[in-house]
């Protein structure tokens, strides 16, 4: 029984369409993707837009209580975010989790910074920190955050006081300023 090769004719391709590059070949979603889409492939939608505050409430993983050393390090790498992709209005870290209020700022482009990217960068940093300081390894978050985007400045008002009445509701401190993981922006007061 003889073969028979079957051959198909040779096409040239006179338009190519560009690759996209890897993603540890870029840093950041390209200026075009950051408000087209959003990188987030988990269960709860993120919608971010252009100079909008945004809440965002993130967990330890498996609700695990952090000890006041490890929520210090959290604490200033908000504040260290704060001069360089966010401006921040509200932040509290508390035993088992993190409350933001804030501004995506732009980046050289003139684009937000993307949230994911936020989260990423503070919730790595200071999984490494806080694991380095205990001693220990393994996740230390959880991988999904809830954020919500602010419609009004009285959502934001509330929001901020939310943020700074969580340590006296549950508990933690009688007055709101006597938590040393409390800081609001006093510009923003009033």
């Amino acid at each position: 029984m003889s073969q028979t090769k079957i051959t198909r004719p040779l096409t040239l391709r006179t338009e190519r369409r560009p690759r996209a590059a890897a993603p540890h070949n870029q840093p950041c979603m390209s200026t075009s993707e950051a408000l087209a889409k959003y990188r987030y492939r988990r269960r709860l939608p993120h919608l971010q837009k252009a100079d909008v505050a945004l809440f965002v409430t993130f967990c330890t993983a498996a609700r695990v209580q952090l000890p006041g050393e490890a929520r210090d390090l959290v604490l200033e790498h908000c504040l260290r975010e704060r001069g360089t992709r966010v401006c921040l209005s509200a932040v509290v870290v508390m035993p088992d989790h993190v409350h933001l209020l804030m501004v995506p700022r732009r980046n050289a482009d003139g684009w937000p910074f993307p949230l994911v990217d936020i989260l990423q960068c503070l919730k790595g940093a200071t999984a490494h920190r806080i694991n380095k300081l205990l001693h220990r390894s393994g996740p230390v978050w959880e991988e999904e955050s809830f954020d919500h985007v602010l419609r009004s400045d009285e959502s934001l008002k509330e929001k901020r006081e939310y943020i700074r009445q969580n340590p006296v509701k549950a508990g933690l401190v009688d007055r709101a300023e006597d938590y040393k993981g409390l800081w609001v922006n006093p510009d923003a007061l009033g």
